[in-house]
């Protein structure tokens, strides 16, 4: 069966090698554009695009796929499947109808839970104590085809994003491959997914990094981790942003009021909304990242200050 592939970044990446490695026949690539990124905004090109490279598969950077403009490719290249990893984009109806064995999505998440862009961010940022991946049957809507199968696991105790998305990339690429060896045996019962249940995963935002010292010490932990590496929870300070990427809420309380400095010798304490907040690693605007220990001894933080 001809495989046609569609992903951009790591996590897809990982799915990507594991078809080419099981023997799949992937005959084509389709990546979003190469994207400017760091001080000198030189082009970087996807994860997914530069692995396609090395393995002489052909890759395509549609600006769109709208109008039918991926029609010409897929005729060329007539897939059976086209198998969906983190694209970045919704795909209309004449790619959704035109594989014989459909289009299927690996997804980050145990759907009809987390359905739109963020699922592995929102369970950490959530607190969840566990998550899954799905494959699915591709539809017109968001995250809402049928189920082909699933698979749960446990999230870590300070497993940021980035470490759960690593660690879930290998877990749904396994998880892709049998679903694909079970269509292709007439083996997979999609069923429906249960609306009632669903629940939204939009994408993050710059914004939503912000520390409201107001929520409990628990909830802010749970955000440190699930925005880390991106957009990073932060406060203010007079000496500009800080961003935070380790910290641990408890129950233990001051009596003062909530983004109050509790203590600021070897670790930053903050009281919030309920228990204090220990901060452990961190960033001032245009310094590097540290620990609280050596961010503390530049920054002197007397308790009572407020954030």
């Amino acid at each position: 069966m001809k495989i046609m592939f569609m992903g951009t970044p790591e996590f897809a990446r990982v799915n990507l090698q594991k078809l080419v490695e099981r023997g799949h026949d992937v005959c084509c690539v389709i990546s979003q554009k190469d994207k400017p990124k760091g001080r000198g905004m030189e082009l970087i090109m996807p994860p997914v695009k530069a692995y396609a490279l090395e393995k002489g598969i052909p890759i395509y950077q549609p600006q769109t796929l709208k109008d039918n403009a991926l029609s010409g490719v897929l005729d060329e290249y007539n897939p059976g499947l086209i198998v969906v990893v983190a694209y970045g984009k919704i795909l209309p109806k004449y790619i959704l109808d035109y594989p014989e064995y459909g289009c299927i999505n690996v997804h980050g998440s145990l759907l009809p839970k987390y359905r739109g862009s963020a699922p592995v961010q929102w369970a950490v940022i959530n607190g969840d104590k566990e998550t899954g991946v799905t494959t699915m049957y591709m539809d017109e809507g968001m995250d809402t085809g049928d189920i082909l199968l699933q698979e749960k696991f446990e999230i870590l105790p300070k497993e940021t994003s980035k470490m759960l998305m690593e660690r879930m990339a290998g877990i749904g690429a396994e998880l892709l491959i049998k679903t694909i060896d079970m269509l292709e045996r007439g083996l997979v019962e999609p069923r429906k997914q249960n609306d009632k249940g669903a629940t939204a995963a939009p994408m993050l935002s710059k914004e939503m990094g912000r520390i409201d010292w107001k929520r409990s010490a628990k909830e802010i932990q749970h955000m440190v981790y699930g925005m880390n590496p991106w957009p990073t929870a932060y406060f203010e300070t007079e000496k500009g942003i800080v961003k935070v990427y380790e910290a641990d809420g408890t129950d233990e309380e001051s009596g003062l009021t909530c983004g109050q400095v509790v203590n600021a010798d070897k670790q930053l304490i903050v009281q919030t909304g309920k228990g204090q907040l220990v901060i452990k690693e961190l960033q001032l605007q245009g310094k590097k990242r540290m620990s609280a220990e050596d961010f503390l001894r530049g920054n002197k933080f007397e308790r009572g200050k407020q954030f």
